[in-house]
């Protein structure tokens, strides 16, 4: 995999750069490779999702702080950046704001509050945990909105002002022959507002570093590599805006007794020769909802008589719950049976005049099947 290129370099800007020299950088770099463009260029599409990843660290502050104190390795687990449907999301931004007002269809529209990034991190459960659901407390490592200053940014008994260049729109308008260009206001970065007093506690970013709790609930029926969406507590908004969510990926314990297939699970049971012969009734391990004594719990499965090593037996409703509520999947017992090993004399003299037996029985069988048929 090749190493991902500096964020600034993608957009040709210098690590110092206002927050609208970076956006200008990428609406000329989102422009020049958009796929509309450049039809059939894979390389174009390639430095086209390059330049929105870059544009979606770089136009955040807290991810841009964190950016240039760790580079690409601080984002990882974090609040990340985003997939391909977020480079549309840019771009419909992008065309809105240079075309509001000028007759192209996309409308003027006001000042769009942004909400706060998402979070992600991962969580770790037990296999009866994931299939009967449960809550988690979980730790989150991340900026909270700041009380001093409801997240605004603004020193306590003051809060931020109109801004008198775009009289709070966000946006300015310039035009250019007959084409009206709406681009974000340069004094107060296409917020709307401007803080003359910034709160002590924040440093005028709305937000606190902080490690806070938040507890998950994880439906009955969950399964590895699923994702869980908690609304409200990832990054907190800029402005006292709305924050953005957490997500939550689970990883799922293994657990010796079972595999796990969907809503069912698979067990391996031992039954020793002559239970395979005779046939029995035998315990089979199975996944209780709560496990309060040292027992695992089991449930009775019935073999028949010359049951074969690898025969399968389905116990329905003793599975997985399903995750739409609709019951539980089965229990697939698969049968592996215990051939004796450690014979003594007696023991083989025994296994010897069974087998005796059982070749005479046979003879015997077929010798009346001939019989049967040739009276017809």
């Amino acid at each position: 995999m090749s190493e991902k290129r500096d964020y600034y370099d993608v957009l040709g800007v210098d690590r110092g750069a206002a927050a609208d020299d970076v956006r200008k950088a990428y609406k000329r770099e989102a422009l020049k490779h958009h796929p509309d463009r450049n039809p059939g260029d894979a390389a174009a599409e390639a430095k086209f999702k390059a330049v929105n990843e870059a544009y979606q660290v770089l136009s955040d502050d807290e991810k841009r702080r964190v950016y240039d104190q760790f580079g690409h390795a601080g984002l990882e687990g974090g609040a990340g950046v985003g997939g391909v449907g977020d480079v549309f999301a840019h771009m419909q931004d992008l065309f809105a704001e240079m075309f509001s007002g000028g007759g192209f269809g996309f409308g003027g529209g006001g000042r769009r509050q942004a909400r706060g990034g998402d979070l992600r991190m991962q969580a770790r459960l037990s296999l009866r945990e994931a299939a009967f659901g449960v809550k988690r407390e979980v730790t989150v490592h991340a900026p909270v909105r700041c009380d001093d200053c409801s997240g605004t940014g603004a020193k306590a008994g003051t809060k931020p002002e109109t801004c008198g260049h775009c009289r709070g729109s966000g946006h300015v308008s310039n035009a250019r022959g007959f084409v009206m260009f709406t681009t974000p206001c340069p004094k107060c970065q296409g917020q709307g507002v401007v803080i003359k007093h910034h709160c002590k506690a924040c440093e005028g970013r709305g937000a606190v570093e902080k490690a806070r709790k938040v507890v998950v609930t994880f439906p009955a029926g969950i399964d590895a590599g699923q994702r869980l969406r908690v609304p409200g507590q990832g990054m907190p908004g800029p402005m006292g805006a709305p924050p953005g969510d957490l997500y939550v990926e689970l990883d799922v314990e293994e657990d010796k007794r079972f595999e796990r297939d969907g809503a069912d699970l698979v067990t391996r049971c031992h039954v020793s020769f002559t239970d395979a012969a005779l046939g029995a009734e035998i315990e089979v391990a199975a996944l209780g909802e709560a496990s309060t004594t040292d027992a695992e719990p089991t449930v009775t499965l019935k073999i028949p008589p010359g049951t074969q090593s690898g025969s399968v037996f389905t116990l329905k409703s003793q599975g997985i719950p399903r995750l739409d509520g609709r019951g539980r999947g089965s229990l697939i017992a698969v049968v592996q049976v215990d051939v004796p090993t450690a014979l003594g004399e007696r023991a083989k003299k025994l296994i010897q005049e069974l087998d005796e037996e059982l070749r005479r029985s046979a003879d015997e069988a077929e010798t009346a099947k001939a019989r049967a048929g040739g009276a017809k």
